[in-house]
């Protein structure tokens, strides 16, 4: 079993897999009947990490299967508990719980800094630029993990999804906010770096 790394708490059961050409990963035997046809397609790498997540599945919750809104958003059937999916080839990430979270997993790359205009706000200034490739990384991954719990197609990264300020630490927990000129909901983000990856919890 080619388990990269174990999160769970005591608020979720939180598996990381690496993918290993070894693993038998049987689409057969592992893809629901209803989403046959949406691998049709999709790169090698992306069915891997496709499949990993239900092979995680089938150990957490064998009885269990995911399916998708209209809108792509992945849910358990039977609809008893919570679910939330991140892939950064070759790592696949899956979470459980009983309460509504969102996860993501990013690779740590230098190019992070080319698109950050398109997710960071002025507001966000605490951004030491000597690290700048982690703090940009951990911002990505908290908001992109806020964007699975509290979304809408007519909000921004940049505009709707705040992250407030912390320092860079191996592990750290730091406030998030989803919000516009009505609202406001306060989270609170679980990140960690470990190799070269940054792995956000959000709930």
């Amino acid at each position: 079993m080619p388990l990269y790394k174990d999160l769970s708490d005591d608020i979720a059961q939180i598996l990381i897999w690496e993918f290993d050409e070894n693993e038998e990963l049987d689409s057969d035997l592992l893809l629901e009947p209803e989403n046959q046809d949406k691998i049709l397609g999709y790169h090698p790498n992306k069915i891997s990490e496709f499949l990993m997540v239900r092979k995680m599945l089938k150990v957490l919750l064998p009885n269990h299967k995911i399916l998708y809104r209209e809108n792509g958003e992945p849910y358990l059937f039977p609809q008893d508990f919570h679910i939330s999916i991140s892939h950064s080839y070759p790592l696949a990430a899956l979470a459980i719980s009983k309460k509504k979270l969102g996860i993501d997993l990013e690779k740590r790359k230098e190019k992070i800094k080319n698109i950050r205009h398109k997710f960071i706000l002025h507001e966000e200034v605490y951004i030491d630029n000597s690290e700048e490739v982690d703090f940009l990384t951990a911002i990505w991954c908290v908001k992109e993990a806020l964007y699975k719990i509290h979304h809408s197609k007519h909000w921004s990264l940049k505009k709707h999804y705040d992250v407030l300020s912390f320092e860079l630490q191996e592990e750290f927990t730091v406030k998030s906010r989803v919000y516009d000129l009505e609202n406001e909901d306060f989270y609170k983000a679980k990140i960690s770096f470990f190799d070269n990856y940054c792995f956000a919890v959000v709930d």
